[in-house]
């Protein structure tokens, strides 16, 4: 197989790059000698899904009820900020938005939050705001997933080097 000659493109979380985009208004800066280089050359797209999707900075921490985020976008469960508020349409239209950027950045990858209802790859929170964690995908990354798009978490850089050179 030809290796492509341009490098190829990597979506990831904005709050991962610094911006202070999470729902408390916070970030979670990564200092990583990889997300460096990929930055220096250009390849990485950033964006927070929860703010493309129309929702505020800070905004009411949200969960997954019971299930997963492919099950939100089958319409199987919802998303619920812990004021009781529905905002699965916002995290499902974020979402959408996260591919179509991704796509039109030829992203092949994304480096997504790990915990996040929008962007855990491995872990999510249980929907019962008790801070306990199960097993699951967030909406986002199981969307990019769906289309092909291979989502690692901030703690799998080298796991998506290895990714990226195979």
């Amino acid at each position: 197989m030809n290796k492509p000659t341009q490098p190829q493109n990597i979506l990831i979380s904005a709050c991962l790059l610094g911006n202070p985009v999470r729902y408390d208004g916070t970030d979670l800066l990564i200092d990583h000698p990889l997300l460096q280089q990929w930055k220096k050359e250009g390849r990485l797209i950033s964006i927070c899904p929860e703010v493309a999707g129309g929702l505020s900075t800070p905004r009411a921490p949200a969960e997954i009820v019971g299930k997963n985020g492919a099950s939100v976008l089958l319409s199987d469960t919802q998303v619920i900020n812990n004021v009781g508020e529905d905002v699965t349409k916002a995290f499902v239209f974020g979402a959408n938005k996260a591919l179509q950027l991704a796509k039109a950045n030829h992203c092949i990858a994304a480096v997504l939050t790990e915990r996040s209802p929008s962007c855990g790859s491995n872990l999510i929170y249980d929907g019962s705001f008790s801070g306990a964690r199960k097993s699951g995908m967030g909406v986002t990354t199981a969307l990019l997933e769906k289309n092909g798009i291979r989502v690692f978490n901030q703690y799998q850089l080298e796991k998506l080097q290895r990714y990226l050179i195979s």
